[in-house]
């Protein structure tokens, strides 16, 4: 499948900017690309890079704290899975099913932590019986009671509760990355000279920074940079202030209002479609939310095509539902119109009109420069059909407690459906199952979740995307919130050599990344 392209005035503006980038199973190879440097690479230079999310969990590697482990080339883990979704060797060479329960994963040979440990059965296990014994497990092996034994030296034994048939893509989740013995004395685990990664942490400072060196015992191809110093720039505009200023090297998710100050020539465009939707997540645990009409409502006032074409200045696709063109199984056809009128007449059957307006709050969050934007637009088209929306800005991390806790109106959030687990059922299970620990919409339906049933043991890929094709027009049925667009990707600068685009938005240093004259 192509990748989708924006618009020609859309790639001019596109600059050297690495966007967290996911993608899936159908995404042909060569949907990315390398980055633009041009001239001589500068031997042994260090890279400065701005960084879109901070650590918020002292680097834990049970949080979300992982993906920015591993974007910076700190820790890996067992297995690897590329744009294709298929799982491929990493600090796993190969791995077969021992039983329906169990699976061996072979470790490669003369690995070693950076600190010279090394890669070991027994360190693999301990590393992930630690993992699946935290107090909530990662969402990539949550609820399959992994268990870990080494198998001799060389490798080691994982086991769950019930058949697991995509268990090597479950080990390929940036929380898995497999850390040093010595890491497990302290609680979070140290993550400092304990990966096996290319870059190993030299210096921490808090949510401002981090130093991070060449590590010489790498496994792999010798990294061309001699460090990396990472800073952390929640502000997306001062991310792009530091970017033209040439303060840093790299900057992540740069708004639309940036972009247009850079002239053209500074950068190589590379824009794939990408299997991250921004979604308006509403409430169905009390009211007003917990009626399908004010749902529907909401569904018919938004004009998707003018979010993603004009609110967004054709810098995402705009979505029918939770799956794009990123995908094989998901549309590839143009998003529904928007339906005023309908809107104004499901809103008057569920009792609210101009004697009475509804009023809620719709929260978002501005780490994602596109979430503000989309928010203002979202507001105004629930204001002409009778819905006054205020709308909330403030950090995620800080609120995700009352999501979950279903004390929220509206809120809107931007999810890859790929990046816990490359393959669709984990996030269908997580966000949309009666039990799913990430089920911010709260939504609890039988029939989906019998729908979901057969992927426990369904090892097929074909018939795997049959179930998520259909998952995905029940959720539409139900009105589960409001996909609103899936968000593309671009750019690289043009002294920025040896960039590849990660679909799957793990990896971001690479030991071919270099600066060049």
């Amino acid at each position: 499948m192509p990748a989708v392209q924006a618009p020609p005035a859309r790639r001019r503006r596109l600059l050297r900017t690495v966007i967290a980038l996911t993608a899936s199973a159908a995404v042909l190879a060569g949907c990315g690309g390398s980055g633009g440097g041009t001239g001589r690479v500068i031997p042994d230079a260090r890279m400065t890079l701005a960084m879109a999310f901070a650590p918020g969990a002292g680097y834990a590697i049970d949080t979300d704290d992982a993906f920015v482990l591993s974007q910076l080339g700190v820790t890996e883990s067992l297995v690897d899975s590329g744009p294709d979704g298929q799982a491929r060797p990493a600090l796993a060479t190969g791995w077969d099913r021992v039983d329906p329960r169990t699976w061996r994963f072979q470790l490669r040979p003369g690995v070693t932590f950076q600190n010279g440990e090394p890669l070991t059965g027994e360190a693999v296990a301990g590393a992930l019986t630690w993992l699946a014994g935290v107090p909530a497990p990662p969402r990539a092996i949550q609820g399959i009671g992994l268990t870990a034994t080494a198998d001799g030296t060389g490798a080691v034994r994982v086991a769950t509760t019930e058949p697991d048939p995509i268990l090597p893509l479950r080990l390929s989740g940036a929380n898995t990355g497999i850390l040093a013995p010595s890491a497990y004395r302290s609680t979070p685990p140290s993550v400092q000279g304990t990966g096996t990664g290319p870059m190993t942490i030299t210096q921490l400072d808090g949510t401002q920074s981090a130093e991070l060196a060449r590590n010489d015992r790498y496994w792999g191809e010798r990294p061309q940079l001699s460090g990396i110093t990472a800073n952390f720039v929640p502000d997306p505009s001062a991310r792009a202030l530091a970017l033209r200023a040439g303060d840093v090297d790299i900057a992540q998710e740069l708004p639309e209002s940036a972009a247009l100050e850079f002239t053209d020539g500074e950068y190589v465009n590379e824009t794939v479609a990408a299997p991250r939707t921004a979604s308006l997540q509403l409430n169905q645990s009390r009211p007003p939310f917990a009626d399908i009409r004010v749902r529907q409502a909401v569904t018919a006032a938004i004009d998707r095509t003018a979010l993603g074409e004009q609110a967004l200045a054709g810098s995402a696709v705009p979505a029918s539902e939770l799956f794009g063109p990123a995908v094989a199984w998901g549309a590839q056809g143009p998003a529904p119109a928007a339906d005023p009128a309908r809107a104004r007449e499901l809103l008057a059957e569920a009792g609210f009109g101009p004697g009475n307006p509804l009023r809620v709050e719709l929260g978002t969050y501005a780490n994602r420069p596109e979430l503000p934007t989309l928010a203002t637009a979202v507001q105004q088209m629930l204001r002409e059909v009778g819905i006054e929306a205020n709308i909330r800005v403030g950090d995620y991390d800080a609120r995700e407690p009352d999501l979950l806790a279903g004390d929220y109106d509206m809120y809107l959030a931007s999810r890859s459906y790929l990046l816990d687990v490359p393959d669709a059922g984990a996030t269908l299970s997580t966000d949309y199952s009666c039990q799913g620990s990430y089920n911010i919409n709260r939504y609890c339906s039988p029939e989906f979740d019998a729908l979901l049933a057969p992927l426990a043991g369904q090892t097929d890929p074909a018939a795997r995307q049959e179930v998520f094709r259909q998952a995905a027009a029940k959720l539409n049925a139900d009105a589960v919130g409001v996909p609103l667009v899936h968000t593309q990707a671009g750019g690289v600068g043009r002294q920025v050599a040896g960039y590849t685009v990660d679909p799957l938005a793990k990896t971001l240093v690479v030991p071919g990344l270099a600066k060049t004259e």
